[in-house]
């Protein structure tokens, strides 16, 4: 009896305590909150890429249920098109297709990247063992002579292959810019697409036209008068009496990033698409430092990030946001290595104008490229992230400008490199540039051979219809001969 009343004195106690501790969570299904309490329902640590959004439960889960397959297209489905996905869904849907699925079913992003399992969660959040291309490409070393004896835990080595982009480890771009030169020395980023072109009608605005309250000062009005804004014919109350639907409200001070938006909709989004604004647009508030994964500055910490932590709301410089904002926060090896390396020289020189615009190198050129846009402008994408994971995304749309593709990639491949901001020489050599190559070779010289045989077999068949002809004309010659010679003649008895 003892035994039975223990027992139950402890399922009691239990019930309580469950029954407690869930009034104390917040309700789950579908909500979106910063509480601390609502990491008790994480079955585990969420990955690089997704540790910002992990209490944004229903960003990617059913109420108590799995994976939506929709929220991984929500934020990546834009990506994946524009890189040419090399292992879209369709290729695992056809019918004659699907016994791939029962290797490897792609048509599940959950196949290769689960959440809340760091035990087993490789670089791109990725879940299977590091050998997973066999499956499919176990006959690989037969089909390239040049990758028998590899192994398939080098598949997706620095260089070599990505399962989703391989935009710049594409085989006949790798064969186009075989035997480049390390350096362009002209090398230069693209420009931005001027204002005129950017706004229309753009009116011009001076310090006299301001439409600030009476107690502004001039030397704020001086800085908007010298900015973009002021160039592009935007006035005090378009940014301080408008709210983000651009509704004429109260003056305010402050000034929402939703206001931000309602001008800059494009950039807005790629923010929001990236590590400095993932957490907003899931409306858990914005990121700070302090919550970073990577060394940041102590003084940091708390900085909230928004469009002015980078831009100057009255000077708008872009040149300050493109270096010294980044440094203001990041602490790391590698943003540590930028100062006093060539390419923060070669940003020195175009800011003191020795330098040829463009040619300067500064946070902002990597990792905020330049990039044209769908209605044809160039502006900066302030998706900082995008080209990162994998680093070789960074090949076509930075490190091409200014350098060749056989050192970009030897580059973005060794981790020293990496850390010194890329001052100096790579030490490692990636392959793939000279097996494409080789490849390319192989297949010119057997389609040379082919065209060879092809136009020896057209010679021999055009020999044989030429002596054919030969002899068809000498036979009709001849016939032709002997039916001009007149009969001889008859003698008459």
């Amino acid at each position: 009896m003892g035994n039975i009343f223990a027992w139950s004195a402890w399922g009691v106690l239990t019930a309580t305590a469950a029954a407690v501790g869930a009034m104390a969570l917040p309700p789950w299904p579908g909500a979106e909150t910063t509480s601390t309490l609502a990491t008790m329902y994480l079955p585990g640590e969420t990955s690089h890429g997704h540790y910002q959004i992990e209490l944004a439960c229903s960003a990617c889960h059913t109420p108590l249920g799995g994976v939506r397959e929709e929220s991984c297209d929500e934020c990546h489905a834009a990506d994946l098109t524009s890189t040419k996905d090399t292992h879209p869904r369709k290729k695992f849907t056809p019918i004659d297709k699907r016994h791939l699925t029962k290797k490897l079913d792609g048509r599940k992003c959950v196949t290769c990247h689960q959440e809340h399992v760091p035990d087993r969660t490789l670089e791109m959040s990725v879940s299977l063992p590091v050998d997973h291309c066999m499956p499919c490409h176990d006959e690989i070393g037969e089909e390239r002579p040049s990758h028998e004896g590899m192994s398939f835990t080098t598949c997706q080595n620095a260089g070599c292959h990505n399962f989703h982009d391989n935009g710049p480890l594409n085989e006949k771009y790798l064969d186009d810019h075989f035997g480049e030169e390390d350096f362009h020395g002209d090398g230069v980023v693209p420009p931005r697409s001027s204002l005129a072109t950017v706004y229309s009608p753009a009116i011009s605005l001076v310090s006299a036209d301001h439409d600030g309250p009476a107690d502004s000062t001039p030397e704020v009005v001086a800085q908007w008068a010298t900015s973009r804004h002021a160039v592009a014919g935007v006035n005090c109350s378009g940014c301080h009496e408008r709210d983000g639907a651009g509704q004429k409200v109260a003056w305010s001070d402050s000034v929402s990033l939703e206001t931000c938006a309602s001008c800059h909709d494009w950039q807005m989004e790629r923010w929001g698409n990236g590590r400095h604004g993932m957490k907003y647009t899931a409306g858990l508030g914005p990121m700070t430092p302090e919550l970073a994964r990577l060394p940041m500055h102590a003084d940091a910490a708390h900085r909230e990030l928004s469009c002015n932590v980078c831009h100057d709301p009255h000077e708008t410089d872009t040149r300050f946001a493109a270096t010294d904002a980044c440094l203001k926060c990041h602490n790391d090896t590698h943003s540590n290595s930028y100062v006093g390396s060539g390419h923060h020289e070669a940003w020195l020189a175009e800011l003191a104008g020795s330098g040829v615009p463009g040619s300067g190198v500064s946070c902002a050129t990597c990792h905020m490229p330049r990039v044209e846009r769908p209605d044809g402008t160039v502006s900066v994408d302030h998706n900082q992230n995008h080209n990162l994971r994998p680093n070789e995304k960074m090949i076509k749309s930075v490190c091409s400008s200014c350098h060749g593709l056989q050192f970009s990639l030897n580059a973005l491949a060794d981790p020293a490199m990496i850390d010194a901001c890329y001052e100096g020489s790579p030490e490692g050599h990636v392959e793939s540039v000279d097996m494409a190559r080789a490849w390319f070779d192989e297949k010119r010289r057997k389609r040379a051979e082919a065209d060879a045989r092809k136009a020896a077999a057209k010679a021999a068949r055009e020999k044989v219809k030429a002596e054919r002809e030969a002899k068809k004309a000498a036979e009709e010659a001849s016939k032709a001969a002997e039916e001009a010679v007149p009969p001889p003649a008859t003698e008459e008895v």
